[in-house]
């Protein structure tokens, strides 16, 4: 456990580092950006140039530090899967507890698949949503200056007054993020419960398959058998539930897909007016609107990752049920233990 812990405090460490150096990398393209238009404006020969020339090394260290975080990415999560496997297995096949399980809890039913299959997404899942958060809060952090300093005040003509919205553009930021964040939730709270039912109608039905191998003798496959209507049915439930996520994943797509799509128009529109009346050059115009759209996929964090959030909760929920009846038993067998022993009586003084 203490080697586990080392290994997480370096990969952690690993990770924010290159998390920062890609968040400068953007930095510098979202100025890059600005002055290539502004340079395009003026049809400046020789500052394109320069600008073409310095695209090359911040373009290179971009992919580089990508293919970096995806190593440092799959390296954690490799590694705590293989600890929590560990863990969680050892305490399953200790004292033959794996034969008693089933009896125990209802809810911890094929903990192979937990084993197998739920612990891998339990431990993935979280060190991607963690990296993807902690990229989200820095680079809202960076580039709220932009959009505040760039974008500055919008003044709106109201009943015959002048209304000023100071960081208009962090404002209508912030607006939109929290209405694709709303449609979400509202169209997809149901998902993880669905995801979880998903997950062991699957499990009951590979437990259904399995029965047919582990038989020895005789023809399972007679129709009117009772292990082939057994496979039906599971494989029937199992397709249900499958339906079931079918609509609820069609229900989050109409957010999901919308976002990427909307987003930048609304950037636009929202600088439009103030490079129209002359208040904005168009480098600065294509730097705000580029600034809003990274502004608001970090507030929409929540949308771009609700599925494998649903998915991490279905998981997680599983792997700790047949923890917590692990638990249960070994408490049981510990409390046995010292029942049985003579000296266990209680002496009073």
């Amino acid at each position: 456990m203490r080697e586990s812990r080392g290994w997480a405090v370096v990969l952690s460490a690993y990770l924010v580092v290159v998390s920062l150096l890609q968040l400068g990398v953007q930095v510098w393209l979202n100025l890059w950006n600005r002055n290539f238009f502004d340079s395009l404006e003026r049809r400046d020969v020789g500052a394109l140039q320069t600008l073409a020339e310095l695209f090359v090394p911040l373009a290179a260290a971009s992919i580089l530090l990508g293919a970096a975080s995806v190593w440092g990415r799959m390296t954690a999560q490799r590694k705590w899967r293989r600890a929590m496997t560990r863990h969680v297995v050892a305490k399953w096949l200790a004292k033959h507890r794996y034969r008693q399980l089933g009896h125990l809890v209802k809810g911890t039913e094929n903990p192979e698949y937990r084993i197998a299959v739920d612990i891998r997404v339990a431990t993935d899942i979280p060190v991607d949503l963690a990296l993807a958060f902690l990229s989200s809060v820095m680079t809202a952090l960076a580039f709220f200056g932009v959009l505040w300093s760039v974008g500055g005040s919008l003044e709106l003509p109201v009943l015959g007054m002048t209304v000023t919205i100071p960081g208009y553009l962090v404002v209508g930021v912030i607006i939109y993020s929290g209405i694709m964040t709303s449609l979400m939730l509202f169209f997809g709270h149901h998902l993880t419960g669905v995801i979880e039912h998903l997950n062991q109608s699957e499990a009951e039905f590979r437990a259904a398959v399995d029965a047919f191998r582990l038989e020895p003798n005789g023809d399972e496959s007679h129709p009117g058998n009772g292990k082939a209507a057994t496979l039906t049915v599971k494989l029937q439930n199992a397709l249900v539930s499958w339906r079931e996520l079918c609509w609820q994943l069609v229900r989050t797509t109409l957010v999901g897909q919308g976002n990427p799509i909307l987003a930048p128009v609304v950037g636009w529109l929202l600088c439009l007016p103030k490079y129209l009346t002359g208040a904005m050059t168009l480098g600065e115009l294509t730097q705000s609107a580029a600034a809003f759209v990274t502004v608001q996929g970090a507030f929409n964090w929540l949308v771009d990752n609700y599925q494998r959030v649903a998915d991490w909760q279905s998981s997680a929920h599983r792997v700790a049920t047949l923890l917590v009846a692990l638990d249960e038993l070994e408490a049981n067998e510990a409390a046995g233990q010292m029942s049985s022993r003579p000296d266990s009586q209680v002496i009073s003084s």
